[in-house]
């Protein structure tokens, strides 16, 4: 007799709720019902706001109706870790003692075979889960009590489990708890993990980790950087994939100035989408380029100088990465003005990316960089409390703010990048709106168009923290935000501080140093360590 899975059994009793309940008048309450309870709850609450309108109740039903089902898969999805835990502690108590690694190779082979078959899945699908359920029942208790209480789904589990691995136990512990535990030390802002898109939130992950990783970015960035390759993967219908592993500066320069290329060709008489200009306009400058120009050797490092037209200065350091064209339009970065000075190693941002070396960042600002912004932030947390400025210009100085403060288009799961982004008043400047930061945001144009004319209205925004989105129905969903984190100071610095205060440099203000390299024309934003 063929095992029935927990999946297979709330399909069928979603399939039955859903298929008797019109018989009954009654369909989205006994779905919601059949899938996370509360069903009367939801629907006396669509009453309440809609008793009038059925279209619009039965709509609100259906949204808790796919919160119910969401809830369901990830308690379903905690209840299978559970499951293959145990499965592996009996199969182990069960197997003999392997007497070499081959047998103990063997007697996992057979155990991933055995959960293949009984799932359907891929081999390497099993090991993949094998692994992850032990992980999870072993060294991350939140994520799995997260996902026990249907509040992480099992994708951001499994962002989890990859942005732990290869961290030491007490590594794992502090970026789990970073994300999960509102008790911890500068907890994650804004939007609640478990409310991140998955993709979200495995960039918040990723730079938190790089921050933390016992190992220096640098050393990192090093090892790595003699991986650099080209892909080339055949696909369907004379289709192909044509991927590189790049440095990160390269990388978003690349992209940032295809961007602007294909930008530069819209209008009345283009009949190609952005994508497919991005596309044209790599395979042209590719096929059509002078690579032997370009790549003139030498004993460079991989890293970039010149300017965006293919100009060429000299790079430094090792790898025979040879001279690349300076990905300096348009690229956005954050370095710390002690680590800019050499006194720590404090990784900088590159927006859109995460962190990065901060040696690149030396390079991209002084191969780039003809301008500074001095920007104030907070010592307890690294949030930015005040941009300088040196010219009256307040519209650019504000702009500049809102990169700081939202890192990108604040709708929720968007990935839209600050550059691509354009300022706009949350209370229409015609119904007696500000041109204030607290009245200001970001959307990228899909969403500031979504914002006028899908019913979807931002909320309120504040210094710090960027506007959340109400959705046509009444619900409301936070904004994703940077996190911020505390400023290093030198040893030194801060045994001087000490003698001279007789305090904790804590409550000292400092001021980290933003290179903004836009167009071709370089900014940076900066300032020392200070008291105020």
């Amino acid at each position: 007799m063929e095992s029935t899975t927990a999946d297979e059994v709330s399909e069928r009793i979603t399939a039955s709720a859903v298929a008797s309940a019109p018989a009954l008048g009654s369909a989205p309450a006994l779905a919601s019902a059949s899938l996370d309870g509360g069903a009367g709850d939801a629907e006396f609450q669509a009453e309440v706001l809609f008793p009038s309108d059925p279209l619009r109740r039965r709509k609100e039903l259906c949204l808790d109706r796919l919160a119910g089902i969401a809830r369901r898969e990830a308690r379903t999805a905690a209840e299978k870790v559970r499951v293959l835990a145990e499965l592996v502690e009996v199969s182990t108590a069960l197997a003999s003692p392997a007497l070499s690694p081959q047998e103990a190779t063997a007697q996992e082979m057979a155990l991933v075979a055995e959960v293949a078959c009984a799932l359907t899945v891929g081999e390497r699908t099993a090991g993949a889960l094998l692994a992850e359920s032990q992980a999870l029942t072993t060294a991350l208790p939140l994520t799995l009590s997260a996902l026990t209480a249907g509040s992480l789904s099992w994708q951001h589990a499994r962002v989890m489990v990859d942005e732990t691995a290869n961290l030491d136990p007490a590594g794992a512990a502090a970026l789990e708890a970073h994300f999960l535990d509102p008790e911890a030390e500068n907890p994650n802002r804004g939007c609640p993990a478990g409310e991140l898109v998955a993709s979200r939130f495995r960039h918040k992950a990723r730079i938190w980790r790089e921050r933390h990783h016992p190992v220096s970015i640098e050393k990192r960035h090093t090892r790595s950087v003699a991986d650099r390759r080209l892909e080339y993967r055949p696909d369907r219908d004379g289709m192909a994939w044509l991927s590189a592993y790049l440095p990160a500066d390269q990388a978003a320069g690349i992209w940032n100035r295809i961007t602007a290329d294909a930008r530069a060709l819209q209008g009345p008489d283009e009949d190609r989408t952005m994508t497919q200009m991005r596309a044209d306009i790599a395979a042209t400058l590719l096929l059509c380029g002078d690579a032997a120009t370009l790549l003139s050797g030498g004993d460079g490092d991989n890293l970039t100088a010149g300017s965006g037209t293919g100009e060429m200065a000299s790079g430094t350091g090792g790898g025979g990465a040879g001279r690349v064209p300076s990905p300096r339009a348009q690229v956005l970065l954050t370095v710390p003005i002690m680590s800019l000075l050499g006194a720590t190693d404090e990784p900088a941002m590159l927006d859109g990316f995460g962190p990065i070396p901060v040696t690149m960042a030396r390079r991209l600002i002084a191969d780039g960089a003809t301008s500074f912004h001095r920007v104030l932030i907070d010592p307890r947390d690294g949030a930015p409390l005040e941009i300088g400025r040196t010219s009256y210009p307040v519209t650019k100085a504000q702009r500049q703010w809102l990169r700081l403060r939202d890192g990108k288009c604040p709708f929720p799961g968007c990935h839209n990048q600050s550059l691509d982004n354009e300022a706009d008043h949350l209370l229409a400047w015609a119904h007696g709106g500000t041109t204030g930061i607290t009245n200001l945001a970001q959307p990228c144009p899909k969403h500031h168009k979504l914002r006028h004319t899908g019913g979807w209205t931002p909320g309120r925004a504040t210094q710090h923290e960027p506007p959340g989105w109400i959705s046509p129905t009444g619900r409301r969903y936070a904004s994703e935000q940077p996190d911020w984190e505390p400023p290093q100071l030198p040893d030194k610095m801060l045994d001087q501080l000490r003698k001279q205060e007789g305090r904790s440099t804590s409550k000292e203000p400092e001021r980290v140093v933003t290179a903004h390299q836009e167009s071709g024309q370089g900014y940076a934003q900066g300032g020392e360590p200070a008291r105020f």
